[in-house]
C-alpha cells in the first residue's frame, strides 16, 4: 500500500476523533460533565460518542447580570450594547446623518411637500 494512501485511511478519521475527544475533554468540565468519560467515549466510538455528547451536555445559563451587553437601564441606547467610550456621543441616524431627535414636526415622518396629507 502507498504511504501516501495509508496515511488518508488510517491518519485523517483518526485526527477526527482525536479531535474530538480532546474537545469533548475540554468542553465537559465547562458543563458539569466528567472530561474523562466523554473524551473516551468521543473516540472509542467513531461519531456516534461526540453525537452523544453533544446532545447530552446541558445548554449553559445565560445569567443576564454578569452580561455587560444585556441593555441596562439606559434608555437612550433603545437595546442596543453601546460602548462605554461611546456612551456621551451624539447619535447618528441613516447613513451617518445627524439622528432626528423628535423636535421637529414628527406627524410628516415622509418628509412631504406643502399640502400633501396621507
Amino acid at each position: 500500500m502507498e504511504p501516501l494512501v495509508a496515511v488518508i485511511l488510517v491518519g485523517v478519521p483518526l485526527a477526527w476523533l482525536v479531535g474530538f475527544a480532546a474537545y469533548a475533554y475540554v468542553d465537559a468540565p465547562k458543563h458539569g460533565m466528567n472530561p474523562r468519560k466523554w473524551a473516551l467515549i468521543s473516540f472509542a466510538v467513531p461519531l456516534f460518542g461526540f453525537l452523544a455528547y453533544v446532545f447530552e451536555r446541558d445548554e449553559l445559563d445565560y445569567d443576564p447580570e454578569t452580561d455587560p451587553y444585556a441593555g441596562g437601564d439606559d434608555d437612550r441606547t433603545g437595546g442596543f450594547a453601546v460602548h462605554e467610550s461611546r456612551q456621551g456621543e451624539k447619535r447618528l441616524g441613516p447613513a451617518g446623518t445627524e439622528a432626528d431627535d423628535g423636535d421637529e414636526d414628527a406627524d410628516d415622518e415622509w418628509d412631504d411637500p406643502d399640502g400633501v396629507d396621507r
